[in-house]
């Protein structure tokens, strides 16, 4: 079936809730993708941080074939073997001792947002009850309900007002209005530790200390959304790591599998402990061929020096834009960190994206004006000048 055919069938069939591009890709390999028509793409959005270890990972789909004709699932009500072992990966890897598998980024968000409010209404002495959670202007933390309240940007909120209650936002980096936001009322500070959709915006060095300072003086807890920026993305299993800090609950999800769809909520055993049976639950979370999946994933990033490859490549990709910078005034900003990398122009990028497409590459715009670049993890230097020379010849003609 061709590119035009797939489209129409998805044009007939599916609800439109996604702007999606004309392209419909059968096969993929490290980094390169192939669609319906046999053209070859260089890959440098991973599935939006989700492929960080590329396009059929010999490890992962020797993983999901072994899982797959064996068990798929039965249900949590029974103990799953390689949720019992990816939690306790986690745990030997990360500050948290406890996990909850579920099977996206804002299920985990959902769960993390149930888990503060449940952990101080058990608390004995609490004083008046602790049930509001402060989050990030221009932050993205899912589109459910409860994580699009969370999400401190009007646009994904248009349309499904009101939302739910005790969500308030406060500018990200400032951290004399987190101050001033926190009242007897607050459960929680929910924040990406890089703001991956709302243009990769990464704050002053010691704003995190301070949000984990802050938190502990209030004795509320600081929960981190890693679900973009974990699982190796910034050059570190885990971005908090890059600033000296632990959060009391994380989630991941995105890279987690390598694209088998899984979310996790992480907590220390103090939080943790707030949830009992029947305070939480996902039929699907955490089952056998996801968990599989997600073994192999960490596993194989911990083992194949894919965290230095991270950061080493990044740097260069981020010396590479910044000579871009210096021959196109329209480009006002380069920033990243690991393989998390912006490009910050002063006109709007989707035709740029669109034209790169054409050409065989695909980057990402994200608030409006960002080209973001999520490559694989395993992406080479080879392949970073490989899409720069793609980037200029779209650029000299933008």
């Amino acid at each position: 079936m061709t590119n035009i055919k797939i489209a129409k069938m998805t044009e007939d069939f599916v609800m439109h809730t996604y702007g999606r591009f004309s392209k419909a890709f059968v096969s993929g390999k490290g980094a390169r993708l192939t669609d319906a028509d046999g053209k070859v793409y260089l890959d440098f959005l991973a599935g939006l941080a989700v492929c960080n270890l590329g396009h059929s990972h010999p490890r992962v789909t020797e993983a999901i074939q072994k899982q797959a004709e064996t068990l798929i699932h039965t249900s949590n009500f029974f103990h799953i073997e390689a949720q019992a072992e990816l939690a306790k990966l986690i745990a030997e890897n990360s500050f948290a001792d406890k996990t909850f598998f579920s099977n996206s980024g804002a299920e985990a968000v959902e769960a993390a947002i149930k888990l503060a409010r449940k952990y101080f209404s058990v608390q004995k002495n609490s004083g008046k009850k602790r049930h509001r959670v402060i989050s990030m202007e221009r932050s993205f933390h899912g589109r459910t309900t409860g994580a699009m309240a969370a999400t401190g940007q009007k646009k994904i909120q248009e349309g499904f007002e009101p939302m739910l209650e005790k969500f308030s936002y406060v500018p990200f980096g400032d951290i004399d209005a987190l101050r001033d936001a926190i009242d007897d009322t607050t459960a929680a500070v929910l924040l990406e530790p890089i703001q991956g959709e709302g243009g990769v915006n990464i704050s002053a060095a010691n704003y995190l200390k301070d949000v984990r300072l802050l938190c502990d003086e209030a004795g509320i807890l600081m929960i981190l959304d890693e679900v973009q920026t974990g699982i190796g993305r910034t050059g570190k299993l885990f971005a908090y790591e890059h600033y000296g800090i632990e959060p009391d609950i994380m989630t991941l999800a995105k890279g987690l599998a390598n694209g088998v769809p899984i979310g996790a909520m992480c907590a220390t055993d103090k939080v943790a402990s707030a949830f009992g049976p029947g305070s939480h639950a996902s039929t699907f979370g955490g089952n056998f061929l996801s968990t599989s999946a997600g073994l192999a994933t960490i596993n194989s990033i911990l083992e194949e020096d894919v965290l230095q490859n991270s950061e080493k490549v990044g740097e260069y990709l981020m010396e590479k834009l910044n000579k871009l910078k210096g021959d196109f005034d329209f480009i006002k900003e380069v920033r990243g960190m690991g393989l998390l990398v912006a490009m910050e122009l002063t006109k709007p990028g989707a035709g740029i994206v669109l034209e790169c497409l054409e050409r065989g590459l695909i980057i990402n715009c994200t608030a409006d004006k960002v080209l973001r670049f999520l490559p694989p993890l395993i992406i080479t230097s080879a392949e970073v000048d490989e899409m720069i020379g793609i980037l200029r010849g779209v650029l000299e003609e933008a």
